[in-house]
This record gives structure tokens, sequence and C-alpha cells, in this order.
């Protein structure tokens, strides 16, 4: 290491935690006793979580940066996603700091995303400091949770000093943190001088000229395309000629038109940037994560961002049924193609692979990456259609190896059996059992990750909506063995039309509807859940015949048992192996994969 000095007036931090700890609302409350906004300013909650997706969901999916100053020193803060499906935003994230600030719940503890966040941050060598959050919660257990946090230190095999970290105490929704836990505190100042005192500014070295990776892209209708990273060493001015460096170290000139930084939330333009900064890069057409881009002069390539291996593959394609062209703009398999490589440049724990068929094979980190995806395509009107998801598997001397997770189910005492029974169906192992008295008690097991795909609504039903399940991947096994992943059978159209209410009364003794009057069905449409194991087909769209005789009294009046409206998580949970999910930007649609009956037999 040649002679590497800091810049002090910088500091670069990730906030880190499990879904749900407060994350973001930290920040809002860091922004608003930084100075961010103007006196009188309206302001909106979690204002980092930008996108429609995370403020109807109330997670972050995306990595996100801002930078607030205190005492003179600009500290860049990156917020995080707590979802390990969404692993690969946390990896490029920490790669742009030096430091974390990491929040865990009083009441609910290190749960399997906090380890999984912290393991990356311990393993990018980061100082850590501990803010216990939501320590007003009446259920808020602070020592015990601290005790738990030391020892996920220990477990992660944290060094020495890196088991020296401080500790302090939050109500983030009110902005408060403070150093004891009887002392209370009155604003974030513990939180800001513990970031300036404990992190460290971001190393350099004085001899090695200009070079940054790019760990973001984003985009600007009058920019173009915006490469995102931290000057790794030397200063970038405006208007420099320089070049990128890409992953097959082949080097590609290009100028900065414009350099910018983060104040706040928002993009100011800048002269120059220093070592350590991180800066928002214009004028650059074509750019991947993991980038270098350099001065040309003496062109070095950084390394680039590694991330974890896929566990899931999903198959994506044009959505053929008789209804497609009638809800979405975009159905061409090419369009597809091209939306999905365009979602690579962005997100690096994805992969896409053309197949033979005009389809793509989609890998990624688990299911809920994959929805997220669904989401985000049909809300820009593209209409496809998916498989169900599946496990990527490794052949390793001769052995089929797959990915198991390290469950964590939280739930009444009186459903522990019902849990343990369904989980050691799908080939799950009880690791522990922990009863603190309170009527909840904490449930670990070993499962195939393919054992949790379709689990979570079941899961649901059966806590009757009060357990909570979280996971993280353990790592390869060698193949648990077969085992049914639903046990009931499909109620199928077995022709086209409109469901009509008579028909649908008299199918209800079969099985679970899932559409209602007036929808349109074709042959081979999905329109039920069956009591049996093996699919029926049925005629939902036979209506009553009418004659001349009337009885005395009226004709019955039908009344449906109401129609849960069917999610995207609900439709890629339920699909077997033969059947797909129709997804338009208005309408979720189950289907078979062949579609005429007489085929299908």
């Amino acid at each position: 290491m040649k002679n590497q000095l800091r810049n002090d007036k910088i500091r670069n931090i990730a906030i880190i935690a499990h879904v749900d700890h407060g994350k973001t609302t930290l920040v809002d409350q860091m922004f608003k006793q930084a100075g961010v906004y103007r006196q009188g300013e309206a302001t909106t909650e979690r204002v980092m979580d930008s996108m429609d997706l995370e403020r109807e969901r109330g997670i972050t999916i995306s990595a996100k940066n801002c930078a607030v100053h205190c005492n003179g020193v600009k500290i860049n803060i990156v917020d995080t996603p707590g979802h390990s499906d969404f692993g690969g935003e946390v990896e490029r994230a920490l790669m742009m700091v030096d430091g974390a600030v990491l929040l865990v719940d009083a009441s609910e503890g290190a749960l399997p995303q906090t380890r999984f966040v912290l393991k990356k941050a311990l393993e990018a060598n980061l100082k850590i400091v501990v803010v216990v959050n939501k320590i007003d919660r009446k259920d808020a257990r602070a020592p015990e949770v601290l005790n738990g946090i030391y020892d996920l230190f220990i477990d992660l095999d944290a060094r020495e000093e890196q088991l020296d970290f401080p500790v302090l105490y939050a109500i983030g929704r009110d902005g408060i943190a403070q150093k004891k836990l009887d002392e209370p505190g009155t604003d974030l100042k513990p939180l800001f001088d513990a970031i300036l005192s404990e992190i460290p500014g971001p190393s350099y070295d004085p001899e090695e000229p200009f070079q940054m990776l790019v760990s973001n892209l984003a985009y600007s209708d009058y920019l173009g395309r915006l490469a995102i990273g931290k000057v790794m060493h030397g200063t970038a001015q405006a208007k420099d000629n320089v070049v990128r460096i890409d992953r097959h170290n082949k080097t590609h000139p290009l100028r900065i038109t414009k350099l910018q930084v983060y104040d706040g939330i928002k993009l100011a333009d800048a002269e120059s940037a220093a070592p350590g900064d991180i800066i928002i890069l214009s004028g650059i057409e074509e750019c991947e994560i993991g980038d270098t881009i350099c001065t040309k002069e003496a062109p070095r390539a950084l390394k680039r961002i590694a991330v974890d291996e896929p566990t899931v593959a999903m198959r994506f394609a044009s959505n053929t049924s008789p209804l497609a062209g009638k809800e979405g703009k975009f159905l061409l398999s090419g369009k597809i193609g091209e939306r999905l490589r365009k979602e690579t440049l962005s997100n690096v724990a994805l992969q896409v692979e053309e197949t033979d068929d005009e389809s793509f094979i989609v890998k990624g980190r688990g299911e809920f990456q994959m929805v997220i995806l669904i989401e985000g395509m049909r809300r820009d009107g593209f209409e496809l259609s998916v498989g169900r998801p599946k496990i990527i598997m490794k052949e390793v001397d001769g052995k089929t190896l797959e990915p198991i997770e390290h469950l964590f189910v939280d739930c009444d005492e009186h459903f522990t059996g019902i849990v343990t029974e369904k989980l050691s169906q799908r080939r799950g192992r009880m690791l522990n059992l922990v009863n603190h008295g309170t009527g909840r008690v904490r449930l670990e097991f070993s499962i195939p990750s393919r054992g949790l795909i379709g689990y979570r609504n079941e899961f649901l039903t059966d806590t009757k909506g009060t357990g909570i399940m979280n996971s993280y991947l353990q790592g390869y096994e060698e193949y648990r063995g077969d085992f049914l992943s639903r046990v009931t059978g499909s109620l199928v159209s077995d022709r086209g039309g409109e469901a009509v209410a008579y028909a649908i009364f008299h199918l209800e003794p079969r099985g679970t509807i899932f559409v209602r009057p007036g929808d349109p069905v074709y042959e081979g449409m999905i329109i039920g859940e069956g009591n049996r194991d093996n699919d029926l087909d049925v005629n939902p769209t036979k209506a009553k015949k009418l004659t001349n005789i009337r009885a005395a009294g009226r004709d019955e009046n039908i009344i449906l048992t109401p129609v849960t409206p069917m999610t995207l998580e609900r439709a890629i949970d339920f699909i077997r192996d033969d059947e797909l999910v129709e997804v338009t930007p208005s309408r979720v649609r189950l289907r078979k994969a062949i579609l005429p009956a007489n085929q299908r037999s």
C-alpha cells in the first residue's frame, strides 16, 4: 500500500437494516435536522423511497444516494434495501462507502436480513455504528437485543476491532438519538457526532490519477445516461476527456459534459470533485455497473463489483392468449427482451438468457425480486406470460446440490404444530425453538429454497395473518428429495366467452373460483382452484335456460362467494410447472401453457 491519505471533509456511510426497522424514516429526520429543508418547506414522508412500488409496499427496493452537511463535513448517505432478494443493490452500495449505520428494532432484534446486510458490511471491512431503534415500543427489550447483536457479530467472525462498535439508542420517527438507554435524548446530534468521530474519511493515494468505479446508473431526459460512483483517487473536472474501461478491459474514450454531486436529495452542479466524493457524470452513452472511468494517460481498471450468484430462474415470454393485445402497449418478444436487458444494466444481480423459442430465462436472487421486475414491466405497458420460478441447482463431483435457506418463523404458540408439519412436508428440518413466554415462539428451520416457493400465502392462512417469516441463503447441500408443492388441481375453462353468475354459482362446490360474472374467459384459462388433486375442465359461460313457464315464486336469487383479487405474488405461488401467469397492465390471469384441452390430455 502506498502513501494513503484520508479526505476528512467527507464521510460516506450506508444505512443498513432488516426490512421495516426504520432506515428511511431515520434518513428523513437526518435531513430535517441537518437543514436540508428550508423553514416551512413542504416535505413528504420516506422521501428516499422515490419509486411508486416502494411507497406502496413500504420497503426500499433500490439503493439511493443523498448528502447532508454537519460541522463543515459532507456526509454522503446511501439508503440500502433490507431484503436479501435485492442483495445486488446492497453489494454495489457498499462499494461506495467507508462505514455503515446498522439499525436494529428494539423489539424484533437482529433478523435474517440484518444478518445478510451486516455480513456484506463486515466482508467489506466497514466501520459499524449500531443504532437500536424504536426504543419507545411497549415491547422493546433493548438490552437483550444488544446482546443478540454481539452474538451476531461473533457468529459472522467479526474481528476484534469490529466488535468494538459504538452503540446508540434511537426513536427514529421522532428524530431522537441517545448514548444511554436511561438518559432521554432531544435530537440526532449524538448520531451525527458518532458518524464524524467513528467512521473514517475516504482514503486515497495522492500520487494516483483520477479513477472512479461506476456503482449505479440513472437516466435524465436532458442529459442522457448518468454514471454514479465514488472517486477513488485523484480529482475530476467538468469537460475533462477521460476513458471508460469495460468488463473486457477495453478502453472507450468519452468526455464529461457535466459533473454533479449530491446536495440533500437533489443534484448540484460542480466544477470539480475531490477524492472520496460520490459524483454523477453526464456524457456517457454506453456504460455498465462495475466499469472504471479514469484518465486516458494512465488507464487502470479498478476491481469490478462482485455479487452473489442467482438462485432462482423464471421464463418470460410474450402473451399468446386469445385476449393478447387488448390491454397493453408492448407485446412483442423483442420489446420484452429489450426491457429485460435494460434492467440488467442497473441491476447487477439479474441475468437474462435468450432461448430458441423467443422466450427469456431471467435469473435472480428470489421470487420477490422477480415479482417487483414483472410489476414494473406491467406498469410500463407490457403484456407478458411468466412461468413458475425454478431453483438453480449445482453439479459438484457428480452430485446435485440445491440452495438451502435458514428460515426464521415468528408465530403464536398454538400455530407451532401446523407450521412445523407443513415445513417438514417441504423437506424442512427444525434447528431451534425459542419461547419467550409471551405467547409467541420463534422457530428456526433449514429448508430447501424450492420449499418456500408458494408457501408464504399458505403460511399466512395457517397463522391467521399473524405470523412473520424471514430467511437468508445458508449455502448449498445435496438434493433433499421431491415433494408435492400443491395438492389441489385447477378448474380450467373449456371454452371462450364471458363468465356467468349462474354457472359460477353451480361451480362453487367444486372449489375456489377466481373470476367474477362478466369477466372474459377463454379455453385453457384457469378460473379456479379445485377441491381434488386433478384438473377439471368446466364451463363458466353456461347461462340458465329460459322457458315460457314461470314458477309461482320468483327465481332463486343467486348470491356468490366474494372473490379475492388475484395478485401477482399469489398467482406465481399458485401455478404448477404446466401453467403460466398472464400479466397485463390491468389484469393478472392464470392459464395452462397448452390451451386446447385435447392437446393437453
